[in-house]
């Protein structure tokens, strides 16, 4: 039968410190001293910091340091529990670092060992052409790799003849490349007004002015574009239409129509960020379907196959375009690893890649209905296939606030902020849940997100 200790309180050492760590360790003596049993559901964390004067943010740390531990789990709608009877070893705690990082965009590792087996074996057969591949290749890609992009690019409903196509070192050297040679120091580039933390890198390194356009749920407003366009004259809009990072949201199939017809009327080039674009089920064609004459398309293999296998491919609108970024590929990147081309290819080819694809939409719905299951409704963006979710925060948070509580608990996630390009930021954070290893990792860290969303901010430091 289920035990119920709701009342225990942590016996504390006098002027402890931090705090946290005190209440964590007489989880662990208690259990090991047996006064608290195995199945014991422990005090909310809401209830034991009212019981012990201490700020919310102290409890979800200390709850969280004992998870982590293996002392006590979660089960949503039931509470938190004692795991077992044992006397474990006190860890050291790095500061600063968290728990549970839900910071990184990375796909979900699947627990697939048949698929493992699969890409192990396309592995061994790419060590069988070793002799080769340690030589210099053809500066964007082989034959026999781009037609391989091609092949990967149809499961998009694109029709690309391989000669358009450049196999490049992943997404970033691509946009590198792209924003080099059509914008340039000084140029001017239109983007969403939340995008993709690493344009905003590549614009600060090479001196590019960002104009961020407002958005909706159906994705960059079409009138504002234009406006922009006949205000600043931009070299180029780069959109990231599908899944955005960091709102999820994804361009509907008229806004696509309507951006491209704005682009063409002012002569602007679209650089089509399409890194989540093989995950949804049903997703709106690419911008390079609808206007393939002005947009530069872009989509890896990092997010839909394997976070590991930085490659991509880079298609340009014409045979003499590419031929250009070739030369300005070849004077930043050289070229693509043969041995990871080679290793895409033959996964490609082999089906192996669109079994990943599989377990990986199948592993982020899974994370998906946890997150509905605990988040509060109406308060974060997602879609059932995508691993991040955007959380807008209750009035009297501020996102950086709110990432900064959230690290002081063991959990890593990214403030509005880092996304911005005007001046207007949300209050909002992205949450990622892919990296992490395990579900109920994932489930522990969204209940404690969840109880601070709840709180209120704290208008002094928290007592760690």
């Amino acid at each position: 039968m289920q035990k119920r200790h709701d009342s225990w309180l942590p016996k504390l050492p006098k002027g402890a410190r931090p705090v946290y760590l005190a209440i964590a360790n007489a989880i662990a003596e208690d259990i090991a001293t047996g006064h608290l049993q195995p199945e014991t559901r422990l005090p909310t964390q809401r209830a034991l910091a009212v019981a012990l004067d201490l700020d919310f943010t102290t409890i979800a740390r200390a709850y969280s340091e004992a998870h982590r531990r293996g002392l006590i789990d979660s089960v949503v709608g039931r509470g938190t529990f004692v795991c077992g009877k044992r006397r474990p070893k006190i860890p050291r705690v790095t500061e600063g670092r968290p728990n549970v990082d839900m910071s990184m965009n990375m796909p979900p590792e699947p627990d697939a060992p048949e698929l493992t087996a699969l890409m192990q074996a396309g592995l061994s057969h790419v060590n069988t052409q070793l002799r080769d591949l340690l030589r210099y290749q053809d500066f964007g890609g082989s034959l026999d790799d781009r037609e391989a992009g091609a092949l990967w690019l149809r499961r998009r409903g694109l029709s690309v003849e391989p000669e358009r196509i450049l196999v490049v070192p992943g997404a970033q050297s691509a946009l590198m490349t792209i924003l080099t040679t059509l914008v340039g120091p000084g140029g001017v580039l239109c983007c969403e007004d939340m995008t993709y933390p690493g344009l905003r890198a590549l614009a600060g390194q090479l001196h590019i002015k960002l104009i961020g356009l407002p958005m909706d749920r159906e994705g960059i407003d079409a009138v504002a574009f234009a406006g922009a366009c006949a205000q600043y004259a931009p070299k180029a809009l780069y959109c990231n239409p599908t899944l955005l990072n960091p709102t999820t949201c994804t361009m509907s199939l008229p806004r696509r129509q309507a951006i491209v017809e704005v682009a063409r009327h002012y002569d602007v080039p679209i650089i089509e960020d399409d890194a989540y674009g093989f995950l949804p089920r049903s997703a709106p064609p690419p911008i390079a379907s609808i206007g393939p004459e002005l947009t530069f398309y872009v989509t890896g293999l990092a997010k839909s196959v394997a976070a590991g296998l930085r490659i991509a491919y880079l298609v340009a609108p014409d045979h003499p375009f590419a031929a250009r970024l070739a030369v300005a590929l070849r004077a930043t990147t050289v070229m693509a690893s043969p041995i990871t081309s080679a290793l895409a290819t033959r996964w490609i080819r082999d089906g192996i890649a669109d079994l990943a694809l599989s377990h990986i939409r199948k592993e982020s719905m899974a994370r998906q209905k946890i997150v509905s299951r605990i988040l509060p409704a109406g308060c974060f963006d997602t879609e059932p296939e995508a691993f991040h979710v955007w959380i807008r925060l209750p009035g009297e948070w501020r996102a950086t606030a709110f990432a900064a509580q959230m690290k002081s608990t063991g959990i890593g996630v990214v403030a509005s902020n880092a996304f911005a390009v005007t001046q207007e930021v949300p209050d909002a954070v992205r949450v990622c849940i892919g990296g992490v290893a395990h579900r109920e990792e994932i489930q522990h860290a969204l209940e404690t997100l969840r109880d601070t969303l709840a709180s209120t901010p704290l208008a002094r430091p928290a007592t760690v």
